[in-house]
């Protein structure tokens, strides 16, 4: 017979193994073979961005202002999304119009819906500053070393900026009568307004930077003097030299090239096109010649020998250029330009198929026999690249047999001559001569307090892939694409043609961030450890290590792979 027990207090408990008492006796930390860390890792878009820029961090300030929803809570976190920016970028209004975005590529969100729309929220972040005239960061006048930076580009002026961010002043010899390189002579007025780009420029130089523009080194022995003068120098020349196309009638009257035809664009000087004008090329000089082409009343024709999939121009920028009906001929290739009095009439062209992938991974572009064939134009604009001009090095620099070489840092093989890659690897784009600016900088700095650029040692980045996030804890939500001006509109003028996110819009997006190696404080580990061992502090998580038993359950539930397992060692 079962003899039921009338249970009225503790001290009436029989002895189980399991009771109700107290546990704080039994720890179970004892048994744990495994211990879980919180660890942030390193977000895809954060490792994608060459500038490094901490885009999760920032995406996470926005989410937090949206929770607070008062007016000074958005003020607030705006200003510190933007300060936590432009340690790494001082152009986010720019880069947030023009930047090819490597950050979005990268997105794990890109692997379970559509990746997240980073640059419009960079935009919006960097809108934000211009407007509220908040002034960047820098220190007080350090030991008076003086610097100079040969190139007034995003590569010259980042450089600038982080030199002065840490009290130094260096000196730009620009070139060209104003400073922006091809962000202000290459880029057109419906993707970069020149007001935005000169504002963040008056910006850095308001950090005490000192200009000297219309100075081309070369000349007079320049940069022996500059050289001889200073106690370091960095070479971010750019890339401004067009590759010709060596085919017949390239002399001709109404030849331009991609960068000449954009700079006239850009400063105002007249332009004379006919009614059809071929654009060679497939990269982003070419998309931004047809389309201002287009915007002039004109009929660009973009010509290029390999198929949309190999073109290197921006996607969207080739998508948006579709869009605009502009007309392309893939797979061909010119070999000759049809003058008459010296005045272009027509372009010939061969069909080409593709061969194996070249150094690049395109497949090789191979010339189809017997294909040649005729369009009628009136003007052909080059736009097959770019190359650096190197001619101002021959006086004033000993350099060795091999000439001047860089390595990732902007380390030169000549002491105290630092340059950005696009000096001697050819062009790269605005957000990579960023980039080389910052790093070109960090290594200055170390060359002038200690006399030699080291390096800084390659660390085990720890980047988190997709498959590591727990995605039971997502739902889809599409992205949320900024409104365009109508086709009509966009195609008689050079206004942007993207309309910038609204403060919601900014937050609704922010929100779809997977936060990828970095706690959010969701509370999942809280709620889901059986032993109460992780305890809340501040908002943040720690372990009680006395009662942890490492079950690992915390590890499986976090949905950003913020915590991790490791061995204990006895």
């Amino acid at each position: 017979m079962t003899k039921i027990l009338n249970l009225r207090t503790a001290r009436d408990l029989p002895r189980w193994a399991i009771s109700l008492g107290t546990t704080l006796y039994n720890k179970t930390g004892t048994w744990r073979n495994f211990r879980p860390v919180y660890e942030n890792k390193i977000p895809p878009c954060n490792h994608a961005c060459p500038a490094n820029e901490k885009i999760q961090g920032y995406l996470d300030l926005i989410i937090q202002s949206a929770a607070g929803r008062t007016s000074a809570s958005l003020q607030k976190k705006y200003t510190q999304a933007w300060f936590l920016l432009t340690e790494d970028n001082p152009f986010l209004a720019v880069c947030g119009r023009v930047c090819f975005h490597p950050c979005e590529t990268a997105c794990n969100r890109g692997f379970y819906d559509e990746s997240l729309a980073i640059h419009n929220i960079e935009r919006f972040i960097g809108d934000y500053g211009l407007s509220k005239k908040l002034k960047l960061k820098t220190k007080k006048l350090k030991k008076r070393k003086k610097i100079a930076i040969i190139g007034g580009g995003p590569a010259g002026l980042s450089a600038a900026y982080f030199l002065a961010q840490n009290g130094y002043r260096p000196t730009i010899f620009e070139a060209d009568k104003q400073l922006g390189g091809l962000l202000a002579s290459g880029i057109p007025a419906y993707r970069l307004p020149k007001n935005i780009l000169q504002q963040e420029i008056n910006a850095i130089i308001r950090l005490g930077v000192e200009v000297k523009t219309n100075v081309r080194i070369g000349r007079d022995k320049l940069l022996e003097n500059i050289l001889n003068n200073h106690d370091a120098v960095f070479i971010a020349t750019g890339a401004h030299q067009e590759r010709t196309l060596n085919i017949t009638g390239e002399d001709a009257i109404g030849v331009i090239p991609a960068l000449k035809f954009l700079s006239d664009l850009n400063t105002g000087r007249k332009i004379k096109l006919g009614q059809k004008v071929a654009v060679i090329g497939g990269g982003n000089a070419a998309m931004d010649a047809a389309r201002s082409i287009l915007r002039l009343g004109k009929e660009p024709i973009v010509i290029y020998r390999r198929t949309k999939n190999e073109m290197p121009a921006i996607l969207d920028e080739i998508n948006d250029a579709e869009e605009e009906k502009i007309k392309f001929i893939f797979l061909a290739a010119p070999v000759k330009i049809i003058t008459m009095n010296n005045k272009i009439v027509a372009l010939e062209c061969v069909k080409m198929k593709l061969g194996k992938p070249d150094a690049s991974g395109r497949r090789t572009p191979l010339p189809v026999k017997d294909s040649n064939f005729k369009i009628k134009v009136d003007n052909v604009i080059p736009a097959i690249g770019e190359q650096p001009d190197f001619s101002f090095l021959t006086a004033g620099i000993k350099t060795t047999d091999r000439g001047i070489q860089t390595d990732e840092f902007g380390i030169t093989n000549i002491p105290g001559i630092f340059a950005a890659g696009d000096c001697v690897t050819g062009p790269r784009t605005v957000v990579e001569a960023i980039g080389a600016g910052k790093k070109a900088a960090d290594a200055l700095i170390k060359y002038l307090q200690k006399g030699k650029a080291v390096p800084e040692a390659e660390q085990d980045e720890k980047v988190v892939q997709f498959e590591q996030l727990n995605q039971n804890y997502f739902e889809p939500t599409p992205r949320l694409w900024p409104e365009k001006l109508n086709i009509q509109k966009r195609n008689k003028g050079f206004k942007e043609v993207y309309q910038p996110y609204s403060g919601k819009e900014v937050e609704t997006e922010s929100k779809r961030c997977f936060s990828c190696g970095v706690c959010n404080r969701c509370d999942n580990c809280f709620v889901f450890c059986p032993d109460m061992a992780v305890l809340k502090k501040n908002s943040y998580y720690e372990y009680n290590y006395d009662y942890c038993k490492g079950c690992g359950i915390c590890v499986l539930e976090c949905p950003r792979y913020a915590i991790s397992l490791i061995e204990e060692k006895r």
